[in-house]
């Protein structure tokens, strides 16, 4: 058998192994890393390969999944065909569907060589929830892989520039935020020196727009009520400056643990109390409801998604969201502000929460009533922020 041959038998192993989970298991990224590392016959250039190309069968997964027992050569074949030109790539898609015409860029062009239908690459319930998503730009954009996005953490970008440079990696700084550089998909950024010493930190282009479009004056007092392992609680406390503070709170330790590290490794572990009970007697100054969601937003980088959310799970997310911004909302003082933000494409999690807090919580006036960040433009994941003042 020829090595791309043994390379298709291979791929075709690993996705049956992850068929009975990819329809149910948000965890599933772990179990591609698990299944790929645990595998003796593979390499670290072959689990690049492999980790590439299913993640490209889980994009396209209703052009690939049927062809899994009835032609598992042509799905392996389509699968070559949409993935890319990743130099880890391309010489497995040049052996299997190098004779086919070149990929064309557009979820529509693709189907039309494919013989299938471009709205079949979405589930069901997302035309009433986000029906932008079912056509151009934004389909095009869900189904491409996103880039590597870093924050600046350095007084002279310099710092950081100059050593990309010297590892001849490719990046530049993105014209909607200074201080966001973007990187090829797949750089690993934590072999650099200017990561280990604190002066970029890994945060998608949106997110770290969440907090621009916001504007936290300088000195506050802020309270990250969902703080995961910290990305807004360090940008907080850059844009809140050495007199600002962050309560950054998560019901997962595990995650604040990793804020700690993050945030001593950033030089402002001094300004960010981890876990910490008590609200100032006044309340914050500000309160960020970063709120866990479907994750609709983030399906450049987690395809896996968009096939085991449902809409009864983003009704859900939707109430407890909910409740954790009216829980939020009396912890903010006179005249503080009060952020939301998702990721999340939803209009049950994004808008729809907004419209149901202010008709059930006196008190606060829009001052971002709702804004809806990328993609396209800026090329990340797709976030929405609301944002308010108490009265």
């Amino acid at each position: 058998m020829s090595r791309h041959g043994s390379q298709q038998r291979t791929l075709l192993e690993i996705l049956g192994k992850l068929r009975p989970h990819w329809r149910a298991e948000p965890g599933l990224p772990s179990r591609i890393d698990s299944l790929l590392s645990r595998d003796r016959r593979l390499g670290s250039r072959d689990r690049r390969l492999y980790r590439e190309l299913a993640y490209t069968a889980l994009r396209y997964l209703p052009w690939v999944e049927p062809l899994l027992d009835s032609a598992p050569d042509e799905a392996a074949r389509r699968i070559a065909w949409l993935s890319g030109d990743a130099p880890v790539v391309k010489p497995f898609r040049d052996a299997l569907a190098g004779e086919m015409p070149l990929c064309p860029a557009g979820a529509a062009a693709k189907a039309a060589v494919l013989g299938t239908r471009a709205s079949d690459l979405a589930p069901d319930w997302l035309g009433a929830e986000c029906p932008e998503a079912m056509a151009p730009p934004l389909q095009d954009a869900l189904l491409s892989r996103a880039p590597l996005w870093l924050r600046l953490n350095a007084d002279d970008p310099r710092e950081v520039t100059e050593e990309f440079d010297a590892l001849s990696w490719k990046w530049s700084e993105s014209p909607a935020l200074p201080g966001a550089l973007r990187l090829a998909p797949g750089t690993d950024v934590s072999k650099s020196r200017a990561h280990h010493q604190g002066r970029v930190e890994i945060q998608d282009i949106g997110s770290q727009l969440i907090l621009a479009s916001v504007k936290p004056s300088p000195g506050g007092r802020w309270l990250d009520a969902c703080a995961g392992a910290g990305g807004k609680s360090l940008h907080l406390a850059a844009l809140l400056g050495p007199e600002g503070r962050v309560v950054a709170r998560d019901l997962r330790a595990s995650a604040l643990a990793e804020l700690a590290l993050r945030a001593d490794r950033a030089g402002v572990g001094s300004q960010i109390r981890i876990g910490d009970p008590q609200d100032p007697k006044d309340g914050f100054d500000g309160v960020l409801v970063d709120a866990p969601c479907s994750g609709s937003g983030t399906w450049r980088r987690s395809p896996h998604l968009r096939w085991c959310t449902t809409l009864k799970s983003v009704r859900t997310a939707a109430d407890l969201q909910l409740e954790l911004l009216r829980d939020a909302a009396r912890r903010v003082r006179h005249e503080g502000t009060l952020a939301y933000a998702t990721c999340s494409l939803c209009h049950s999690e994004n808008e729809a929460v907004v419209e149901r807090f202010l008709g059930s919580v006196p008190g606060y006036e829009p001052v971002i009533p709702g804004l809806r960040i990328g993609p396209p433009e800026p090329d990340g994941d797709a976030y929405f922020v609301a944002s308010f003042r108490r009265l």
